[in-house]
């Protein structure tokens, strides 16, 4: 039987190649984004997934056609930079409503078809900064540490059901997510602390693994029935993953600001 799988955040990075990835596996894929960019072999839907009607308006139209969604990938979101003092508030509630709630406008919306069929598969975009908080990087951390607790506390409430959820923690990928980073721009109290860190982040993503890759690594996750409810991707991410449960919280911390904090 050929899937039927969802993607929202689908035009670009790493959404538009996990899309590509799971056509490639012979799914029949939609993509759901504010702005169409045509992709041979996937069919795009116009939603703000900050829009809950939107989404139900997309997500009924696929059940229309094909009658079933077995796949989910909530891969929606951006990124903010700043100190958290500097940050207007309006920026953080942003970060959240896309991130956060997002993508659980998605889950909800597609959580009652695959209750119905007993079998689904749900995966959210988190990252490495969702167990690693990241200095002013602050609120997207927190939205990533929410989606791995969502997940966590989801997975417990579908599984008798048959549907099984699990977060992805990437690290540094090369995609587009970089250049559409929103930066509240840094005081002199701070001392060019804020400059340093998003310079080194960013170019730490401008050398990380690409984006093809890691939707070569989510579409996989996403074909399995079940996993771990976190993964973590590439090798050094696992590393980090398994140290932040290891080591003592003020130690991780600590490296983590020597990282970039200074």
């Amino acid at each position: 039987m050929t899937k039927v799988a969802v993607v929202t955040g689908g035009s670009g990075g790493i959404g538009r190649c996990t899309a590509a990835a799971l056509r490639d596996a012979h799914c029949r894929v939609y993509e759901l984004s504010r702005h169409e960019k045509p992709q041979e072999g996937v069919v795009h839907l116009t939603a703000d997934v900050t829009d809950e009607a939107q989404v139900r308006a997309a997500v009924d139209e696929i059940l229309s056609r094909e009658g079933r969604i077995d796949i989910l990938v909530c891969n929606a979101g951006f990124g903010i930079s700043g100190a958290a003092e500097l940050t207007p508030p309006a920026d953080a509630h942003a970060q959240l409503e896309l991130n956060l709630f997002g993508a659980d406008n998605a889950c909800r919306a597609v959580i009652p078809a695959m209750r119905s069929q007993r079998a689904g598969r749900i995966v959210c975009m988190s990252s490495i900064a969702g167990i690693l908080p990241i200095p002013f990087q602050l609120w997207y951390s927190v939205s990533k540490a929410a989606i791995n607790a969502y997940v966590l506390a989801l997975q417990n409430e579908v599984r008798p059901f048959g549907i099984s959820v699990c977060a992805v923690m990437p690290g540094d990928i090369r995609s587009g997510f970089t250049a559409a980073r929103r930066k509240t721009p840094e005081e002199g109290a701070y001392g060019g602390r804020v400059a340093r860190s998003v310079a080194r982040m960013e170019r730490d993503e401008e050398t990380g693994m690409s984006a093809e890759s890691a939707a070569a690594y989510v579409a996989r996750l996403a074909l399995m029935r079940r996993s771990a409810p976190l993964k973590a991707l590439a090798l050094p991410y696992k590393a980090a993953a398994a140290a932040a449960k290891l080591l003592p919280r003020r130690l991780t911390n600590y490296i983590i600001g020597l990282m970039y904090a200074k």
